[in-house]
Order: C-alpha cells, then structure tokens, then sequence
C-alpha cells in the first residue's frame, strides 16, 4: 500500500488510496522548530521561567552549602548566593533566551545593568531572611525571601521599568 502525504489545515497527513492518517508527531515537531527558529515570544517565555528555576536553586544550593557547612553568616551567605544565581542568571539568558538581542555575547556593560536591576530584590531578600529567621528555621526563611524577591522585581519590572499609561491614553 502506498502513502503520500499532504499539509491540510497545519496537519500533514497521511493517506492512502482507502484511509487517511494525521501525522500529529511530525506537526508538533514542525511546530516546534518553526517557533524555535522564529524565536516565538512563548519559547521565550518558557526559556526565561526555565532560567528562573535554575537562578533559584542556585541561590538556594549556595546559602545552604555557606550557612550549613561554612557557617557564615545569614547576610554574607545571603549576598554571595545572589551573586552566583544572578551571574548564573545573567549568562544564561544573554546566551539562550535573549541570545538574538545579545548576539550571544557577554559583556560586562550588560552583566552590570541586569545586577543593578536586581539589586533592590537583593536587599530586601536580605531583609525579609533576617527578620523571618527568628521565627522559623533558616532555611524556610531563606525560600520565603525568594518569594518576596521575586514579588519585588516582578514589581519594579512590570510598574518602574514599564510605568502604568496616564489616564485616558
């Protein structure tokens, strides 16, 4: 028996001369690749969430490895494993998700920008562990200030960066 196929409606489909097959597999793929190489905004998305989990257990690993095993204080600890997840975080997107905005370069201008942008969720990641470590164990502290630096960068990205419209505009 023999099959030809066809694209009808995004689907190629299989047929043969008494039954007719939708490739589904194959449609995805083609789907995917396309999105891949148009650098669809959701790819984009996905890539910068996936990053974001990565940032996060960096930064979780760090403060635990420093104030489990090295002893350092709850501040020193704090700030280092911001200093790594947001390195860690910076190289990772100027070379995957922005890599067709950043040319897939690093480069230090840029790598100080997105630190200073982070800066305020650093302080107040800091702020909120100090204070919620003396009613919970650290380490719960420590993932509830990643909470709330998350809250406050997602608040200075999306309202200071990206400032509401005025009224009637």
């Amino acid at each position: 028996m023999r099959y030809k196929s066809l694209k009808w409606g995004g689907i190629i489909v299989l047929h043969s001369p008494d039954k007719v097959y939708a490739a589904p597999l194959q449609n995805i793929l083609d789907r995917l690749l396309m999105a891949w190489n148009e650098r669809a905004v959701a790819l984009m998305t996905a890539s910068f969430a996936v990053i974001g989990v990565v940032h996060t257990a960096a930064d979780f690993c760090v403060f635990w490895t420093a104030t489990t095993y090295l002893d350092w204080p709850l501040v020193t600890a704090n700030v280092l494993a911001w200093i790594v997840a947001v390195t860690l975080s910076y190289a990772l997107n100027s070379l995957s998700t922005f890599g067709l905005e950043s040319g897939h370069i690093l480069r230090w201008r840029d790598y100080a920008s997105f630190v200073a942008a982070g800066i305020v969720g650093m302080i107040s990641s800091t702020a909120i562990l100090i204070v919620v470590s003396y009613f919970v164990p650290v380490l719960l502290a420590k993932l509830v200030s990643i909470l709330v630096a998350f809250a406050v960068n997602f608040a200075l990205s999306h309202f200071v960066r990206r400032p509401l419209p005025a009224p009637g505009l």
